[in-house]
């Protein structure tokens, strides 16, 4: 009885699909004007990921930043990524470590492959060395939720360099987490106006407590530690800087 009964059901179906109206162009029974509902829509969003004011033991206090923005879709987008920061009491302004304009292309589940143009020096001012360079990097997250952005740049006089950030979040809540954080540069040449020697310049380790007032607004206290190394371990003595040094901060991470 069931049989039959699972049978007829089947029929009954397989008759309405063949007497169903015919499919609209992107595939699916719907009025010919609407979209895909996996069509790839474009939107827009923008997120400091660190904004932040950093005390350091040794040396001077400073406003520092870590921003990107993107527009686009699911697999090709448009990055405006900067990080930099304005030492207090210098008497200079504010300085771009970086400032990028990059094309992003999904090439797996969880990597984008960008590539585009980078600058590096002053904001609106020449209190800086200035150059710009073109950039190869490829961001996503790691196995257990490490995200992660490697980057390789040639600058307009053929200097090398390259970045290896990572950063987890360790939830203790659902809205207190624990972020530990690592970046590494590295240089094929000197450059003595940048402060960057040839080798592994420095590696830099943080550690953020944040509290997610909502999934847009994080603030956070945290403290790091800094090492340089090599001919950039040169260079900074040469100039009266610090070779190690750590500190606190205290700042907020923001997404619109």
């Amino acid at each position: 009885m069931k049989t039959n009964i699972a049978m007829s059901a089947a029929g009954a179906m397989l008759a309405i699909l063949m007497t169903s109206p015919a499919y609209a162009e992107d595939g699916y029974d719907a009025p010919a004007d609407w979209p895909a509902p996996m069509a790839e829509h474009n939107m827009a969003m923008g997120l400091f990921d660190r904004l932040e004011y950093a005390v350091p033991d040794k040396g001077e206090e400073a406003l520092v930043w870590d921003f990107q923005a993107w527009y686009g879709g699911d697999v090709n987008r448009i990055y405006l990524k900067s990080e930099g920061e304005n030492v207090q009491g210098d008497g200079e302004d504010a300085e771009f470590e970086s400032l990028e304009l990059l094309y992003s292309r999904l090439v797996s589940d969880f990597w984008e492959l960008q590539g585009g143009i980078g600058y590096q020096g002053g904001v609106f001012s020449d209190d800086h060395a200035e150059r710009t360079y073109g950039v190869v990097g490829l961001q996503g997250v790691m196995p257990y939720g490490i995200e992660t952005n490697l980057a390789f740049q040639v600058s307009d006089e053929g200097d090398v360099s390259a970045s290896i950030e990572g950063e987890y979040d360790l939830r203790l809540t659902q809205r207190l987490y624990l972020q530990p954080r690592t970046e590494i540069a590295l240089a094929a040449s000197e450059v003595e106006a940048f402060g960057v020697g040839e080798g592994l310049n420095s590696v830099r380790v943080g550690m953020r407590l944040g509290y997610e007032v909502t999934r847009r607004i994080a603030p956070y206290v945290g403290v790091y530690w800094e090492k340089r190394y090599g001919d950039t371990a040169d260079l900074a003595r040469h100039h009266g800087d610090p070779t190690e040094d750590s500190g606190v901060v205290a700042g907020v991470r923001m997404m619109f």
